[in-house]
């Protein structure tokens, strides 16, 4: 039997119980792969990352990442949660970690202000798919209540990936996108025909000029029929609006503030930042801050 040491942290807030919420088992050596699961689906959070030795000399900690039905190779809101957890418990000053995940081993940095911490994170390349057209737009589309004259005509339909993929649609109202009710089973049966395993709804309608965009993610055909806070939707989402020159920048790096959960209830905040060379995103990093909401431990 072994004692393991559970978080559940809010992410990309300060506020407890808002954000994204994630869990992160801290000592999760031990573990087999069916227990994982198991943890993840009991804490029902989108995803849950579980906190390993590393595995070889270039990578300081090995994170694996479960929603509550299978695993995933990366995850915005829970690596930012287990690096904070871990800064708080290893109390780290300020430094550059590299993480082995399922994507490969990459840099993630602690800034310590005070006593707190912000944490960002380097996302995988980024990938722009063609724009999606005829039937299967008509039917994303359909699947999430919208019509063609609800679109945004700068922005494409387009497949983004900095990791992990989602289908981006850029909408011309805030009103709307708080308003969508999407046929969830429709949107998981067409995941399976594009190969995307989430879709993210944005708009630029915002009456905050620190805001870039507001947002909403449906994964349903990963198990999470919304996520409140998507690093893994906003990263790609910096990375799609640089290949499409709807954020024009020609070299060195392009930031902006994503709003995402508000329709939940969830309120956060993502900071995105994309590196730009001759007019194409070449890195894409996304961070924020992050807050504990409760410890526990199990015994297994």
């Amino acid at each position: 039997m072994k004692r393991y040491r559970i978080y559940q942290v809010d992410a990309f807030t300060k506020n407890r119980f808002e954000g994204n919420p994630a869990g992160v088992v801290v000592n999760a050596d031990g573990l087999a792969d069916s227990q994982m699961q198991a943890i993840a689906r009991e804490l029902n959070n989108s995803e849950t990352a579980f906190i390993l030795s590393p595995t070889s000399s270039g990578h300081e900690v090995w994170i694996r990442f479960f929603t509550p039905t299978m695993e995933v190779p990366t995850c915005g809101h829970a690596t930012i949660s287990a690096h904070f957890v871990r800064a708080l418990e290893m109390e780290l000053a300020s430094c550059r970690v590299y993480q082995r995940i399922g994507i490969g081993v990459l840099p993630v940095d602690i800034n310590k202000e005070d006593s707190d911490y912000t944490v960002t994170m380097t996302q995988g390349p980024a990938e722009i798919s063609l724009p999606i057209k005829g039937q299967n737009q008509n039917d994303i589309l359909k699947a999430l209540g919208l019509s063609v004259s609800d679109i945004n005509e700068r922005c494409p339909i387009q497949i983004a990936s900095t990791g992990s993929s989602k289908v981006m649609i850029g909408i011309k109202s805030r009103e709307k996108l708080n308003s969508l009710t999407p046929d969830l089973g429709n949107l998981a049966n067409i995941s399976k025909i594009i190969g995307s395993n989430g879709y993210f709804v944005f708009t630029f309608d915002s009456d905050d000029n620190s805001i870039l965009s507001h947002g909403r993610m449906f994964a349903p055909a990963m198990g999470i029929p919304e996520d409140p806070v998507t690093g893994n939707a906003n990263g790609p989402l910096g990375a799609y609006l640089v290949h499409n020159n709807i954020l024009e920048a020609q070299n060195g790096p392009l930031s902006f503030k994503g709003k995402q959960g508000e329709a939940i209830g969830r309120p956060g905040i993502v900071m995105v930042n994309v590196e730009v060379k001759d007019g194409k995103p070449v890195k894409v990093k996304v961070g924020g801050h992050a807050v504990v909401a409760f410890k526990t431990e199990i015994e297994i």
